[in-house]
């Protein structure tokens, strides 16, 4: 089984579904996106990859039945809720903990809680711990056991990617289910469900134009917290006519403010963005790469760590097509420590353009990675002894450096014939130079210095 599973996007409750205030805080001190938490499966909308009819997941919940799992997916789409929707059809305790404000002592008391509720009550427990990838090694190693007995079913909930941010023991002892953005459809059924929901309570005809919708959706960016939370802002900002309340697009503006850049500096999306970047340079679109690299700056990134990858870029992609990248990269590194970064970032997207239609190669990166692979391999092989350097009376009495043919002294200052691998390795090849930019002169440059090697070599063996 994968360590992945796509999860189809959450939505929200159906507008004629029933509410259960049944929390510590009162309804009325509740945002919208709390009160329209759904209760029940059926109250989700979606959900064909995961939770569809006949799915395992659903088949889980719907039978009582509850598994260790991983909820990995951006804010908003429904981590929280799947796990309290869990331990209702199991009918399970639920204890929370947030790994921000949680430490060893918060999951010894969750335990010791636990424990009480399968002696005392005889009910399971799940364990639902939000962001998870908060908590550090040792703090992860302290739910192995009570996993492992059975006193908690373990529910992890993250934004990261759990591959690099949860131990391998967790990750064994659970299973990952990927939640994604929510599509546009389901922010617009749930804005339905939500102005349905609110016409009820507030006992007022409200209403949302079809611009002030579309706006509101873009402005979620797939996440239903967020698209709630600006839905009930707008409403409340709304005037009131005639027991009537319409959104218009200039109300959904004063509440949303500037949109909030997906970039956040380290996580998913900071590797997410960088890797558009890279890819768009690779693939000679310039303009896009401008585009990815505009979007790191106005989300307060690091221009230098464009730098650095363009750096990369130069090496892995370009290569000896246009060794001039590899210049123009750090020109515009140490023009950005120079000028500082208004001149800077220009001087980076320069760089940036010239790189994208540069001609490319990975020949260069390619046959690194096979001679750092074939290095491995054959580390006990011995230098063989014309490539040895003759140090002392006793290395050359030896055979150390002897019959080494000293390069500059030959034809074409090529020995032609000789060996530089080991015996074993002899005629081994690595770099292909491209037929693109200067590589399809080393192209022929190679072929030329091939061609004397042969001659040399048939003649030796005559």
């Amino acid at each position: 089984m994968n360590l992945l599973s796509q999860m189809a996007p959450i939505s929200m409750i159906n507008a004629n579904s029933s509410f259960d205030f049944d929390m510590d805080i009162p309804s009325e001190f509740q945002p919208l996106a709390a009160i329209l938490r759904p209760q029940e499966l059926s109250q989700y909308i979606g959900q064909s990859h995961i939770l569809g009819e006949g799915k395992p997941l659903r088949v889980a919940i719907e039978a009582g039945q509850c598994h260790s799992v991983i909820f990995w997916g951006p804010p908003g789409t429904g981590k929280t809720t799947l796990a309290e929707l869990i331990a209702r059809h199991a009918n399970a305790e639920i204890i929370r903990l947030s790994a921000v404000t949680s430490g060893i002592k918060e999951i010894r008391l969750a335990i010791d809680e636990a424990k009480d509720n399968a002696i005392h009550k005889n009910k399971r427990t799940l364990l639902f711990v939000d962001e998870v990838h908060r908590f550090n090694k040792s703090q992860q190693d302290a739910f192995l056991p009570h996993i492992e007995d059975g006193t908690i079913v373990f529910i992890g909930a993250t934004t990261e990617n759990p591959a690099f941010e949860l131990n391998k023991a967790i990750l064994s002892r659970t299973r990952v289910y990927t939640l994604k953005k929510l599509e546009s459809a389901d922010l617009a059924n749930i804005i339905a469900n939500a102005v349905s929901y609110l016409t009820k309570r507030d006992k007022l005809d409200i209403s949302i134009d079809e611009q002030a919708k579309e706006q509101l959706i873009a402005l979620a960016t797939g996440d239903a917290r967020r698209v709630l939370n600006l839905l009930e802002n707008a409403v409340e900002l709304t005037p009131e006519e005639n027991g009537k309340k319409t959104v218009s697009l200039s109300h959904i503006t004063q509440v949303a403010g500037d949109k909030i850049a997906l970039y956040d500096k380290g996580g998913d999306a900071f590797y997410d963005v960088i890797s558009a970047f890279h890819k768009s340079v690779r693939g000679s679109d310039p303009d896009a790469a401008l585009y990815w690299f505009a979007r790191i700056i106005n989300a307060g990134g690091d221009a230098l760590y464009v730098a650095r990858r363009l750096l990369a870029i130069a090496s892995e992609d370009i290569g000896n097509a246009d060794p001039r990248a590899m210049q123009l990269a750090i020109n515009a590194w140490d023009t950005y420590h120079r000028v500082g970064p208004a001149e800077g970032e220009r001087a980076i997207a320069q760089a940036t353009v010239y790189m994208a239609l540069a001609p490319k190669s990975n020949a260069v990166y390619t046959a690194f990675k096979q001679a750092r692979q074939l290095a491995a391999e054959t580390a006990d092989i011995d230098v063989p002894f014309h490539l040895r350097n003759a140090t002392s009376s006793v290395t050359k009495a030896l055979g150390h450096g002897e019959e080494y043919r000293y390069a500059h002294n030959e034809d074409n200052a090529f020995a032609a014939g000789e060996n530089y691998f080991p015996q074993p390795l002899a005629q081994t090849r690595f770099y292909y130079p491209s037929e693109r930019g200067l590589e399809k002169q080393l192209k022929q440059k190679r072929e030329y210095l091939d061609a004397l090697n042969k001659d040399a070599n048939d003649k030796r063996y005559k």
